[in-house]
């Protein structure tokens, strides 16, 4: 069984890194400094591409699939691609395979100059030595080139242009248009630090109830405003906390990300005003009759029902 050799410096410096190397008896890629230390590619681009360069011919290495592999997200994933294309490591294009299918062909290269992009700078002819003249001869005078007369030149024939296939855009490549803004986040009308409190514990009791919605402080402290404005419009902590725990995707890797946008989407309207109340009907105030003596209502003083039959009567 071999020994793992350790190589460390015989004299360690003073600042800056100290390199502890053990050589590498497999599983392990040759990556070139001018990619790793590249002056112009992002830290992203470089990684990404150092990940590819490791990966077997064959591999799939679609947008989608990146970002489920790592935590950046899309957008971060296919401006790394085409770093690398427009620096010559990657090269993407469409072909058509006999089904009619248009797929995409992938080609990662570990030099940049054998895609063209960088070429390698082309050395000078070394010019021929001239032979020494002999002592007492004069130097025989250069030979005369002889006039080369021009081939005539015969027009290529110009290819029929080919059909420009359409370009269908792949499940993995996100779309080219506009990118529509982010809803902005809710905030309460009113300013109420017991909503706020609440709205706090809520957001940090939600790992009770799923373990992937683990949130930190300065997440709870983001989104506590949003929920409280869920409060200011009659919802309830119980139909708040169902909004943001239903229907959960299987892949969840920014749950902050995902409550906010529910918490702006799902904002519920706030509840119409209740009708008013129907006035109930005036009633008259009390009068004593002027007969009988009797309480009895009526807008102003007179007889009451009683003495009026009577009075009726009489006549």
């Amino acid at each position: 069984m071999d020994t793992p050799q350790i190589s460390a410096p015989s004299r360690a410096p003073s600042s800056g890194v100290v390199h502890i190397r053990i050589r590498h008896t497999g599983r392990f890629t040759v990556v070139g400094n001018h990619l790793t230390q590249h002056r112009e590619l992002s830290l992203v681009a470089i990684g990404l591409a150092a990940h590819i360069q490791s990966l077997p011919d064959g591999a799939r290495i679609g947008i989608k699939l990146l970002a489920d592999r790592f935590p950046e997200g899309e957008v971060r994933i296919a401006a790394a691609l085409r770093e690398l294309e427009a620096h010559g490591y990657l090269k993407r294009t469409l072909e058509r395979l006999p089904s009619g299918r248009v797929v995409t062909r992938t080609v990662c290269y570990n030099q940049p100059a054998t895609t063209g992009a960088c070429p390698v700078a082309a050395r000078k002819p070394q010019p021929q030595p001239q032979p020494m003249p002999q002592p007492g001869r004069s130097a025989p005078p250069p030979p005369q080139p002889r006039p080369v007369r021009p081939a005539p030149e015969t027009p290529a024939p110009t290819p029929a242009p080919l059909p420009e296939a359409p370009r269908t855009p792949r499940a993995d490549e996100p779309a080219s248009g506009p990118v529509p803004p982010r809803p902005s986040l809710p905030r309460p009308e009113v300013h109420d630090l017991d909503r706020h409190r609440v709205a706090v514990e809520l957001l940090a009791d939600l790992r009770r109830h799923e373990s992937r919605l683990l949130l930190g402080e300065e997440d709870i402290r983001r989104l506590a405003p949003a929920v409280a404005a869920w409060f200011e419009r009659d919802a309830g902590p119980d139909a708040v906390r169902r909004a943001l725990v239903a229907d959960l995707p299987e892949s969840l890797t920014r749950p902050a990300g995902l409550l906010a946008h529910r918490l702006a989407v799902l904002l519920p309207p706030p509840l119409p005003t209740s009708p008013a109340e129907e006035a109930a009907p005036r009633r008259d105030p009390l009068q004593n009759c002027d007969g009988c003596d009797r309480a009895f209502r009526a807008p102003g003083p007179g007889h009451c029902r009683e003495c009026r039959s009577d009075l009726k009567e009489a006549a």
